[in-house]
């Protein structure tokens, strides 16, 4: 492991309280953001020249399915309902301990090639330890969840758990992994949604959450029929629902929440919930335009995410910043949602929604080191007036040059440090062919 990196000559985009900008160099030791200044002068391991780049924290996407990679391609043209229980649901049947393995492989070298360094993952029922494994073998940063399903109708058997046998092994998926690797590893609760999800799962999932201090990571209000199911079963509105069984507050990260009441805006905002917006799955799927402006000026705390492959169809943060602020402006005025704005939500609004705004989201002393450098000295990027607009809506993931995750070099000049990429798509094709054929689909 390289224990001293100093990284030069870069305009560091800091997402400090300030969003500070400043041109020249981090010093990074031991994990840890030790010095940012114009010039620092030090004895290092590594130098990185990041002249014509931006320097700024790593991406954090929250709300991520990495199990879903697989299916990139298999899913496509259906409503989220029946794209649940004609391809998801069989094809995350079918997965085995190796198909996972793959699939999270492929899954992380995406987004780490892309720039994201921390992600919220929610896996499928079975097999959670080998994406765990995969994230510890890779140096990613990810807290991640076993799916949790104890009803609903046209489940395969396969996923259909227990309560309590669900509930037993996301305990003891914690006790295991929880905090591994200096922290890099978390773990958390990730009831699927309501639809999936006994009142008493959902209800003993809260008091041990909290028992825990670990996070809850769930869906909700994503498409109407769903909304319409939840009413139906419960007599309450999702967000309604979900909140009287204890499901709310700073450590809950609920996805996407298209379709809210006021109410329901209301309860977040006292609630210090977290929502993930995911624009693109919702534009693919066509679930809806979430009220994203709203929620930001009721100090609801968004951040983003770019939800699985199975649905979007890429992991690309870029792609997900630039969509959100437009699908914004298309629905309230181009002055709504600004670049400055998406960035935050991308990087240390992230990083809040996972209770580790202490420890990254910025380039700040005394930060772990996840850190970026992506290059704007592109045709597509040129000219780079204001490097932040630049990032938003004119990077591409293959402008990304260096990604440090926890002090380690985990992507250097655009080659994966960690993974062997073409390993990883040659296993990723391999059992994404025997997937499908074990899914009869």
């Amino acid at each position: 492991m390289t224990e001293s990196i100093l990284i030069r000559n870069g305009t560091i985009v800091t997402m400090d309280q300030h969003s500070s900008i400043v041109r020249g160099d981090v010093l990074i030791r031991d994990g840890r953001i030790v010095e940012v200044g114009e010039t620092i002068d030090a004895d290092v391991d590594e130098n990185i020249d990041a002249s014509g780049s931006a320097v700024l924290p790593g991406f954090v996407q929250t709300h991520i399915h990495l199990c879903q990679t697989l299916f990139r391609g298999a899913a496509d043209d259906l409503a989220l309902i029946d794209w649940l229980k004609k391809r998801v649901w069989p094809m995350e049947a079918a997965h085995t301990a190796d198909s996972v393995r793959a699939s999270a492989h492929l899954g992380i070298a995406e987004l780490i090639k892309g720039g994201t360094t921390c992600a919220l993952t929610m896996e499928t029922v079975q097999h959670t330890e080998e994406v765990l494994r995969v994230v510890e073998e890779s140096g990613f940063r990810a807290t991640v969840g076993k799916c949790m399903m104890d009803k609903g109708d046209d489940v395969p058997s396969q996923l259909h758990e227990n309560a309590r046998a669900s509930i037993d092994a996301s305990l003891a998926l914690i006790e295991e992994w929880h905090g591994r690797a200096n922290g890099r590893i978390r773990c958390c609760f990730a009831p699927r949604f309501a639809i999936s999800c006994t009142q008493e799962l959902l209800a003993e999932v809260s008091q041990l959450a909290k028992k825990q201090g670990v996070m809850i990571h769930t869906h909700a209000s994503e498409n109407k029929s769903e909304c319409e199911i939840v009413e139906r079963e419960t007599g309450k509105r999702n967000v309604a629902y979900l909140d009287s069984l204890g499901i709310s507050g700073a450590h809950v990260v609920l996805a996407h929440c298209v379709h809210l009441d006021t109410d329901e805006m209301e309860t977040l905002t006292r609630t210090k919930t977290n929502v993930a917006h995911c624009p693109s799955s919702n534009l693919k799927l066509g679930s809806g335009l979430a009220r994203i402006a709203e929620m930001l000026a009721r100090k609801i705390s968004v951040s983003l995410g770019a939800d699985g492959a199975a649905c979007n169809n890429r992991l690309d943060p870029f792609t997900e910043m630039r969509t959100a602020a437009l699908l914004q402006k298309l629905a309230h005025g181009p002055e709504v949602l600004p670049a400055a704005r998406v960035l935050r939500m991308a990087t240390i609004d992230g990083a809040r929604a996972m209770g580790l705004d202490q420890q990254i989201g910025s380039i700040e002393m005394g930060k772990r080191a996840d850190v970026i450098v992506v290059n704007l000295d592109r045709i597509h990027s040129s000219p780079a007036h204001d490097v932040v607009s630049t990032l938003v809506y004119s990077a591409q993931p293959c402008d990304v040059r260096t990604v440090v995750i926890d002090g380690s070099v985990v992507m250097r000049a655009g080659e994966l440090t960690t993974l062997n990429e073409l390993s990883v798509i040659q296993d990723a094709n391999r059992e994404a062919n025997l997937l499908v054929e074990r899914a009869g689909i």
